[in-house]
């Protein structure tokens, strides 16, 4: 990765403890350990923020004025039932909305260190690259192979010598926990792997054009159990260098990975809204709003 930065630069030589819920039994986490916020993370400027985010599809409102932040070396989690918009606003904060079916708008600001990604003058391409995405159901490239698919981004974006080209797919392959997995096959398809497999080679696809932010759509939810624990370790590894944020219907795994969580509700008028967000610690023990409380305590949802 170092060597890629190198290169683009023209270096050619390189190339609080939270009060137990005590109005309705806590949510059943099993043997969970709610993260605590490190203090360095609390005091970092946030990275990327939604400002009174609304998004529509054609006439219909998805989404009302949400506010929110990313913050460096965290996990932020997007929970709330089905159709309250979490998946809607993971897709404003990189501009994947727009490209939706539906005649699709949004207004409000999403600041990616302090720059409008919705800027008059802004690329929507580049956007999508600094603020990466991984979906729901694992979607390697059907006809390029393993090395092919990590590489795609990097051969869209840049003109690169192989030397530099085959560092960057090995480290990307490295850091989604894939490498050992698949270097002795690198040219087989994309597709002939697991399922767990093919989410973390999207995840090496998204981090090979190094972006500033990961944002991933319930990327466990079509996974059997061991392949969601290794996301979820691979997540926890990945903080430490981006940005992530997280949709997940799971609220064990809200608690297990996220430092921070935002919970969302559609109410009567069938628009989602923020109604909560804060420390995982915190929302998981003891929310504000009665609304969070019954979701992750199992009332309804």
């Amino acid at each position: 990765m170092k060597r890629l930065a190198l290169w683009l630069r023209g270096d050619s030589t390189a190339a609080p403890e939270a009060a137990v819920l005590t109005r309705a039994p806590q949510p059943d986490l099993g043997h969970t350990t709610l993260p605590r916020v490190s203090a360095h993370a609390q005091r970092a400027p946030a990275r990327l923020v939604a400002e009174g985010v609304s998004a529509w599809y054609g006439e219909r409102q998805a989404i009302a004025d949400v506010s929110l932040e990313l913050r460096p070396g965290c996990i932020t989690a997007l929970i709330g039932p089905s159709g309250c918009g979490k998946s809607t606003l993971l897709r404003c904060l990189n501009r994947m909305h727009e490209v939706t079916p539906g005649r699709p708008r949004v207004r409000g600001r999403v600041l990616l260190d302090g720059e409008d990604l919705y800027g008059p003058d802004v690329n929507p391409v580049m956007v999508r690259r600094r603020v990466g995405m991984v979906f729901q159901r694992p979607n390697p490239f059907p006809t390029m192979s393993i090395y092919d698919n990590v590489a795609a981004g990097l051969r869209l974006n840049y003109r690169l010598p192989r030397a530099v080209l085959d560092e960057v797919v090995e480290q990307s392959l490295r850091r989604a926990a894939l490498w050992d997995e698949v270097k002795d096959r690198l040219h087989a398809p994309g597709t002939s792997l697991s399922g767990g497999q093919q989410q973390r080679l999207c995840i090496a696809r998204a981090l090979a054009v190094e972006p500033d932010v990961l944002l991933l759509d319930e990327p466990a939810s079509a996974l059997d159990p061991i392949a969601t624990y290794r996301i979820e370790e691979l997540l926890r590894e990945l903080k430490r260098e981006y940005t992530i944020g997280i949709v997940t219907h799971n609220m064990q795994q809200a608690a297990r990975v996220s430092d921070y969580t935002a919970f969302m509700l559609a109410e009567e008028d069938g628009i989602g809204r923020l109604i909560e967000y804060g420390e995982t610690r915190r929302l998981f023990t003891a929310p504000a709003d009665p609304r969070t409380e019954a979701y992750i305590t199992g009332r309804f949802g």
